[in-house]
C-alpha cells in the first residue's frame, strides 16, 4: 500500500510543532471494531512517530465488555498478554473538533520485524488491498450506517437493566425533515463536526423508526474509507452526548422494528476509469463487475461472519425486515443481499447489503472486496439471472447462516477466507466469535424468565 511522502509526513509533524497542542490522541480498532486509544504527551508522540509505541495486545485478546478470552492461541492469558508494536499512520492525522482540536492519529499493530500484524483488522483490509493493487486495482468503497438514538446516559441506561431505553422522537417516519428538525442541534453537529474531523457525511436522513437515522459517509480509495466508518460510529458517540443522546449501531434492539444495516458500496478502477461500468450492457455491467459480483455470490455463505460478527447480528437477518437472508442479487433491488446499481461511468456500483452497523468496518469491507477480487482471479461467471420483486421469496435459493455458530464454522472451513485474510487471522476470528456464542449460550435472558419463570 502506498505511503505517505517524506515531505507530506515531515509537514504533519511539523504542523504539530508548531502548534500549542501539548497531548496528541492516537487509537487503534480491535476485533470487533471499537475504537481503543490513548493520549500521549507531545514529546512521546514525536518518539512514536519515529519508532512506533507499545500497546497491550490485550485489544485482540478480549470481547466487547473487557471479558478475555479463554479459547485464542494468538494472545491469551497463557501469552501473558504482552505490548505489540504499533505504528501511527500520519496519512490519518486530522483534528478532533469537540476535544479542542487535539491531534488525533489511528495506527496500525505490526509484528518485531515490521511485517504487517495478521490479526489487527486494519491490517487485514489493507492486505486485500493490496491484492487489489497487485491486480491493477484500485478499490472505492462507501460505508452507509443506519443507528438508533436513545434520550439516555450509560448511567441512566444501566439504571433501567438496559431495558425499555427511551427513543429521541417516537413513531415510524423516514425521511422525516420534521423529525430532524426535533433534534435539530444534533442533527447539525453530526454533519459539521463530521466534516471538520476529517469524516465527510454526503447525507444525513431519519429512517423508519423511533430515532433512528441514517449516514452516508463520502466515498474513497483504500484504507481511508474504513477509517472514516469506525471514525464515524466512535463519534457519532462523542457528539451525541453533548446533547443528552446515546447512539446505538447495535445490529437489532427491538423486534418491533427494522434492524440497523452497515452497507458497503463499492467500485474498482484502473486510476483513470471505472472497471465496473459497460455502456453497452443492459444494466452498465462490465464483465469485470460480472465476475466480481460472481464471487460475492459465490463466498456469501463463508464471508457472513465478518458481515454479521455477534449474536444480535441474526435477528436483524429475519424476512419481512428490509434484511437480506438469502444468496440473492438484483439490479436496484433493495430486497437482494447484493444491489446492483446501474448508473454513469462513475455511479456504477455495487452495494453489498448484508452488513450490519455492527459490523468492524476493516472486516466488512475486506469481506466484501476480498469476495469480489476472488471472483475476479477465478474468471467467474454469472449464473443466475437478477432477482425482481421479494429476493426473500426465492424458493430455490437455500437461506444464508441463521445464527453466529453456524456462520462461523462456515468461515472456518473456508480455503478461500484462508486464502484472503490469512489462516492465523481466520483461526483467531473463528475463535472469537465462538467465545461469543458460548457466553450467549450461557446466558439466562429476560425472554427465558418471560416465558418459564412462571408457567413451567
Amino acid at each position: 500500500m502506498p505511503q505517505l511522502k517524506p515531505a507530506d509526513a515531515r509537514r504533519v509533524l511539523e504542523e504539530i510543532r508548531r502548534s500549542n497542542a501539548t497531548r496528541v490522541k492516537v487509537a487503534v480498532t480491535d476485533t470487533d471494531g471499537v475504537l481503543r486509544g490513548k493520549y500521549l504527551h507531545r514529546d512521546k508522540f514525536f518518539a512514536a512517530a519515529e519508532s512506533g509505541f507499545g500497546f497491550c495486545n490485550v485489544v485482540f485478546g478480549w470481547d466487547a465488555n473487557d471479558a478475555p478470552y479463554d479459547n485464542t492461541a494468538w494472545t491469551g492469558w497463557h501469552t501473558g498478554f504482552p505490548d505489540a508494536m504499533v505504528q501511527l499512520d500520519l496519512a490519518t492525522f486530522r483534528r478532533v473538533p469537540w476535544d479542542g482540536d487535539v491531534p488525533f492519529f489511528l495506527g496500525d499493530f505490526v509484528e518485531p520485524s515490521g511485517a504487517p500484524n495478521p490479526v489487527c483488522p486494519r491490517q487485514v483490509f489493507k492486505r486485500v488491498l493490496a491484492r487489489a493493487e497487485k491486480a491493477g486495482f484500485q478499490a472505492f468503497t462507501g460505508l452507509e450506517y443506519e443507528w438508533f438514538n436513545f434520550r439516555e446516559t450509560p448511567q441512566t441506561l444501566a439504571a433501567k437493566g438496559y431495558a425499555n431505553p427511551e427513543p429521541i422522537t417516537p413513531g415510524m417516519f423516514g425521511y422525516s425533515l420534521l423529525r430532524a428538525g426535533q433534534n435539530q442541534p444534533y442533527f447539525e453537529a453530526l454533519m459539521v463536526d463530521m466534516e471538520k474531523f476529517g469524516v465527510p457525511v454526503e447525507g444525513l436522513h431519519t429512517e423508519t423508526g423511533p430515532g433512528v437515522f441514517e449516514a452516508a459517509i463520502l466515498y474513497s480509495a483504500g484504507v481511508e474509507s474504513a477509517d472514516r466508518g469506525v471514525l464515524f460510529k466512535s463519534a457519532a458517540k462523542d457528539i451525541g452526548q453533548r446533547f443528552g443522546i446515546m447512539p446505538s449501531f447495535m445490529a437489532k434492539w427491538s423486534t418491533k422494528y427494522p434492524g440497523c444495516s452497515g452497507h458497503v458500496h463499492q467500485s474498482l478502477s484502473d486510476g483513470k476509469k471505472n472497471l465496473f461500468y459497460d455502456a453497452r450492457h443492459p444494466y452498465r455491467m462490465s464483465k469485470l463487475f460480472e465476475s466480481y459480483l460472481a464471487g460475492q455470490l459465490a463466498l456469501l455463505q463463508d464471508i457472513q461472519c465478518l458481515f454479521a460478527p455477534t449474536v444480535n447480528s441474526y435477528k436483524r437477518l429475519v424476512d419481512g425486515m428490509w434484511a437480506p437472508v438469502k444468496r440473492t442479487w438484483g439490479v436496484d433491488n433493495r430486497t437482494a443481499s447484493l444491489r446492483v446499481i446501474p448508473g454513469s461511468a462513475k455511479s456504477t456500483r455495487l452495494e453489498t447489503r448484508c452488513p450490519g452497523s455492527d459490523s468492524n468496518p476493516y472486516l466488512a469491507l475486506a469481506a466484501a472486496v476480498g469476495a469480489g477480487l476472488w471472483g475476479i482471479e477465478k474468471k467467474l461467471k454469472l449464473k443466475d439471472a437478477p432477482l425482481a420483486g421479494d429476493a426473500a421469496l426465492a424458493a430455490k435459493i437455500p437461506r444464508l447462516p441463521r445464527d453466529l455458530r453456524d456462520a462461523t464454522a462456515n468461515f472456518r472451513r473456508s480455503s478461500a477466507a484462508k486464502e484472503l485474510f490469512g489462516e492465523t487471522f481466520v483461526e483467531h476470528f473463528a475463535r472469537t466469535r465462538e467465545w461469543e456464542w458460548r457466553q450467549y449460550q450461557d446466558a439466562v435472558t429476560d425472554w427465558e424468565m418471560r416465558r418459564y419463570f412462571e408457567i413451567i
